[in-house]
């Protein structure tokens, strides 16, 4: 029975780790982790509406709610009166200041441009209104 010389050299290669390919797996998933972590924090707490009817106290009165309507030509109308940009966003901080739960409802007709609509929501995010409706239309009215 004759046995079989091992050469030194084919078992030392062996004990070494390629740990290249353990290294690329380790910075993809690192950029991947860099590239979703801060759109995990940038996420829009909304409370959305429930399907039942608010429960209304027989002897609170109803609150004032300020109509802004923004027409086709990008006009402001604050409660039926027209006010530049600058002008609605004085309104509404003297309206603030007389009551701190100040409600508003917005609406925009069909043909409005997007960017007053937004110009409008945007004023009354710098003021920190936070009871803002956005009106509909039900189809068919």
């Amino acid at each position: 029975m004759k046995l079989k010389k091992t050469s030194s050299r084919s078992h030392g290669t062996l004990n070494e780790l390629n740990i290249t390919p353990l290294l690329d797996l380790v910075f993809v998933l690192l950029v991947i982790f860099i590239i979703t972590t801060p759109q995990m924090m940038n996420n829009l707490e909304m409370t959305l509406p429930s399907g039942k009817a608010p429960q209304q106290k027989p002897n609170e009165p109803k609150p004032k709610i300020n109509r802004i309507l923004v027409n086709a030509k990008g006009e402001s109308f604050l409660d039926g009166e027209i006010f530049a940009t600058v002008a609605l966003k004085e309104k509404l901080k003297s309206l603030k200041s007389s009551n701190s739960d100040l409600r508003v409802v917005v609406k925009a007709e069909d043909e409005a441009d997007y960017q007053s609509m937004v110009t409008v929501l945007d004023v009354l995010q710098q003021l920190d209104i936070t009871k803002v409706g956005l009106a509909t239309e039900a189809e068919g009215n």
